[in-house]
C-alpha cells in the first residue's frame, strides 16, 4: 500500500507490499505523487513491477561483497574464488552501480581484460559477473537484466596437454626432496601420490587416513570439484606412497596447505629447470597413463571423477592397427 506524505513542499511516495523491496521517490505535486503510486501498484498486481531502487544504489563491489558472504565462503574453492573476486571488486566495473551494469559495458570489461589475461581467465571472470548478477536477482530482489547473457564469450582455450619426459620427471622428483633438515617431507610422495591416482589437489590435501582402507586399496572422497563423492582404486605404488608417511590420527595424510603446496611446487619446478607445467597437469599425466590400462571411458571416467565423457577423449588414444584387429 502506498503512503504520501508532505515533507518541505515535496511530496514523498512511500511503497511496501509484502515481497516486494520498499521503493520511495518524490514529486512536485501530489497529482504526480497519487499517479506514480497507482501504475506502481498495478504493475504490482498484474506482475509486471520491476523494482530498480536497489539496484540504482547498490555498487557492483558491495554486491561481490555480499556474494562472497553469502556464497563463495560456503564453496569448495573458496580461496582461489575469494582472489578472483576481491580483484575484481577493485577494477572500475567494481565501482559501477549494478543497474549501470549495461552490454556495453560489460564489453569494455571483456576487451580490456583480454589484452591482460588468458582467455580462459576472462571466460571466468565473465562466469563470476553472471553468477553475481543471477543471484542478486534470485535472492536480493534486483530486478534487472543479465547482460552478460548477451555478450559473446571469447573462444576456450585447448586444453593443456604438457607431459613429462622421463629425465624431466627425475629431475622434477630430485628437486621435491626437502634440501635442508626441516624441509617439507611431503612435496615428493604427494606429486608421486598424484600421479598414482590422477586425483586433484584439493581432493589429495583433504585426504584423511579414515577414508583409506589399505587391504581393499581404495580411497573414499567425500567431496570434490564436481560435488560428488567417488570411491578411488589405489595401485600398489600408491598404497607404497602412503606407507610410507608416517600416520597422525584425525589428520589429513599430507600436512599442507594449498597455498603453501602450490608456492613450493613451483619453486621445486623452477629448480628442477621445468617450464610451462602446473601442479594440475599431474593429473592429465596420471589420466593419460591410466587411459592405456583402462581404455574403458566408463571405468576411467570412475576413476578420474570426470561427469563427461567428452572431457576425456583427449585422454584416450587408441592405435588403428589395434582397432583394424578388433574388427576382424
Amino acid at each position: 500500500m502506498a503512503s504520501i506524505r508532505n515533507r518541505n513542499g515535496k511530496w514523498q511516495v512511500r511503497i511496501s507490499r509484502q515481497g516486494y523491496p520498499s521503493t520511495t521517490k518524490t514529486f512536485n505535486s501530489r497529482g504526480l505523487a497519487e499517479k506514480w503510486a497507482k501504475l506502481i501498484e498495478n504493475g504490482i498486481d498484474s506482475n509486471d513491477y520491476q523494482n530498480t531502487n536497489l539496484a540504482r544504489h547498490m555498487k557492483f563491489k558491495d554486491a561481490i561483497e555480499r556474494y562472497l558472504h553469502e556464497v563463495t565462503y560456503k564453496s569448495k574453492s573458496t580461496i582461489e574464488d575469494s582472489y578472483r573476486l576481491k580483484a575484481m571488486m577493485r577494477h572500475w566495473i567494481g565501482s559501477l552501480k549494478m543497474i549501470e551494469l549495461t552490454q556495453s559495458k560489460v564489453i569494455q570489461f571483456r576487451d580490456e581484460r583480454l589484452k591482460l589475461v588468458s582467455n580462459g581467465t576472462v571466460i571466468r571472470d565473465l562466469a563470476y559477473l553472471s553468477s553475481i548478477i543471477n543471484h542478486a536477482r534470485r535472492e536480493w530482489g534486483l530486478n534487472i537484466t543479465n547482460p552478460v547473457q548477451l555478450v559473446k564469450k571469447p573462444p576456450s582455450p585447448p586444453g593443456r596437454n604438457r607431459i613429462l619426459n622421463q629425465e624431466e620427471l627425475e629431475r622434477l622428483f630430485k628437486a621435491c626432496l626437502p634440501r635442508v633438515k626441516n624441509g617439507n617431507i611431503y612435496i615428493l610422495p604427494i606429486v608421486q601420490f598424484a600421479l598414482e591416482t590422477a586425483m586433484r589437489r584439493s581432493e589429495i590435501l583433504g585426504l584423511r587416513w579414515e577414508h583409506i582402507d589399505l587391504e581393499k586399496r581404495i580411497a573414499f572422497l567425500n567431496k570434490t570439484k564436481n560435488g560428488s563423492s567417488r570411491t578411488v582404486p589405489l595401485s600398489l605404488k600408491a598404497i607404497d606412497i602412503l606407507k610410507s608417511v608416517s600416520c597422525i590420527p584425525n589428520k589429513n595424510i599430507f600436512l599442507i596447505n594449498a597455498p603453501n603446496l602450490s608456492a613450493r611446487f613451483d619453486g621445486v619446478r623452477k629448480s628442477a629447470g621445468i617450464e610451462n607445467f602446473h601442479f594440475h597437469d599431474l593429473r592429465h599425466m596420471a589420466i593419460t597413463k591410466m587411459a592405456k590400462k583402462l581404455p574403458n571411458l566408463i571405468e576411467l571416467s570412475s576413476v578420474s571423477g570426470h561427469k563427461s565423457l567428452k572431457m576425456l577423449q583427449r585422454y584416450y588414444h587408441p592405435d588403428a592397427e589395434e582397432l583394424a584387429r578388433k574388427l576382424d
